[in-house]
């Protein structure tokens, strides 16, 4: 019985092990929002080197899907520089026309001790909007670590649906509900934090354990049955 019992210990584990993601990327959280509407999201930073710091991040607004309003949230030891660019056709925003746009964000650490250290992540705040009518937005970044190395997360999410090697932050945009105003006040999109994001989380780990539960319970429900004699 202690066998099979083991036996099925270690399939839960293989089972978990699959389940756990392998990566550990530049991302943007929450992964999705409303197309014309307002977002918090913050780009979340893993230091994947054992050795060094990462001392620099650098965020390109794609340039295909501008945006008209894009502030960042202070991160302590962190500066943010903001730079901007020209758009050769201005785009409507509430009635007035936007010529200027936020181009990238560049986050660099005031010491060594603000920086992300081996076996820790940093978010960066930022919050947009109105958010472009397309089905995404690719934010191009790189990573700079204090040895000069620099990682380039740049690459666009693949047609056939596989992870590129070096993949950028991609934010999804879906279209807004029928007469939704697209409004700050109004935003739909869930924040970094929102009780609903945790609530949508801790449901898929409830069903993951519950799942693990069940087969375990089975295993130990087969094992009990083979011992017994048959009468």
């Amino acid at each position: 019985m202690t066998r099979r019992f083991g036996v099925v210990a270690m399939t839960v584990l293989g089972l978990l092990a699959v389940a756990v993601p392998a990566s550990a990327h530049v991302t943007v959280n929450p992964k999705e929002a409303v197309q014309g509407g307002y977002a918090r999201v913050a780009f979340r930073v893993p230091n994947e080197s054992d050795d060094t710091n990462t001392t620099k991040i650098e965020v390109y607004l794609p340039e295909d899907a501008p945006v008209a309003s894009v502030t960042t949230m202070p991160v302590p030891g962190w500066t943010v520089a903001v730079a901007k660019r020209k758009l050769t056709t201005p785009i409507e925003v509430h009635g007035s026309p936007v010529s200027e746009v936020v181009s990238t964000l560049t986050w660099t650490a005031t010491s060594p001790d603000a920086a992300v250290k081996p076996g820790q992540f940093q978010e960066f705040p930022v919050s947009m909007g109105p958010l472009p009518k397309v089905d995404k937005m690719v934010f191009k970044t790189l990573q700079t670590y204090s040895d000069g190395t620099v990682v380039r997360w740049i690459e666009p999410p693949a047609n056939d649906g596989a992870e590129p090697e070096s993949p950028a932050p991609v934010l999804i945009l879906l279209p807004a509900a029928a007469g939704a105003a697209a409004t700050p006040a109004t935003d739909n999109t869930l924040a970094v934090g929102d009780t609903k994001g945790s609530d949508t989380d801790w449901f898929g780990v409830a069903g993951l354990i519950a799942g693990v539960l069940a087969l375990i319970l089975a295993g130990l429900a087969l094992a009990r049955t083979r011992k017994e004699p048959v009468r």
